[in-house]
């Protein structure tokens, strides 16, 4: 009788402790430094290519974490960052892609109506291995595709403290 109460004791906390490993989520996240890096070096790719941007870059929920405007870059350019490094965190996809998307199918076109999300290339998301914890988005190079070559081209040169 003794052993048989053990059982459904056991049950039960296997049962509970199963229900809130659950409940309680591990996730990777952005840390200010490496935001800080990922910006510097867009704005260093694209100063280098002759484009004055700003660059923003975001955690895995879309909130600012580091933000850097070149010198000559216009206003404009900061929100237009923002923006689509927000986009991008949040569809965990490119802008670029997104944009393609929307182009080509009517269902999607909607995305552009909502709040926060700026559709057009330059934004792209930060990942370690198949996990988004951020993105980086850029404005102010002459056409979103030079954008988002910035923004990769500083993802390379973060990529070992990316895994």
């Amino acid at each position: 009788m003794h052993i048989a109460l053990k059982t459904p004791v056991l049950a039960i906390t296997l049962a509970a402790s199963l229900a809130s490993a659950q409940a309680v989520r591990t996730e990777k996240n952005m840390s200010l430094e490496l935001a800080n890096q990922i910006a510097s070096a867009t704005v260093a790719a694209c100063t280098a290519g002759g484009y004055n941007v700003s660059a923003a870059v975001v955690d895995r929920a879309g909130t600012l974490r580091a933000l850097q405007r070149a010198d000559n870059a216009g206003p404009h350019t900061v929100a237009a960052a923002q923006g689509k490094a927000y986009t991008s965190a949040s569809a965990k996809n490119t802008t670029l892609a997104m944009l393609d998307n929307v182009q080509k199918n009517p269902a999607a076109a909607t995305l552009v109506h909502i709040p926060g999300f700026l559709i057009v290339g330059g934004g792209v998301p930060v990942k370690v291995g198949n996990e988004v914890i951020g993105a980086v988005g850029v404005g102010g190079a002459p056409g979103g595709h030079l954008d988002e070559q910035c923004a990769m081209a500083a993802l390379e040169k973060v990529k070992d403290q990316l895994k």
